[in-house]
């Protein structure tokens, strides 16, 4: 059998989703981010996560008219 690695299919708690999508924020890797958040809120609906995947909708959403009317 081999050894057990770390991988994102052997996560099983919310607060292991909650850390990996932080790993995955850090990178600006913000979809990745926003799945594992979401993993964790289904697991743990008063998660960390919760206020992580919020502030990570405002960043995704955020729109600023003179960044694409210079």
């Amino acid at each position: 059998m081999a050894p057990q690695t770390q991988r994102e299919d052997s996560i099983k708690t919310a607060e292991e989703y909650y850390q990996k999508g932080n790993e995955y924020r850090r990178e600006g890797n913000w979809q990745m981010a926003l799945n594992n958040y979401l993993e964790a809120i289904a697991l743990d609906p008063d998660s960390p996560a919760v206020h992580a995947k919020e502030m990570l909708d405002d960043i995704l959403s955020f729109y600023h008219k003179d960044y694409y009317n210079p």
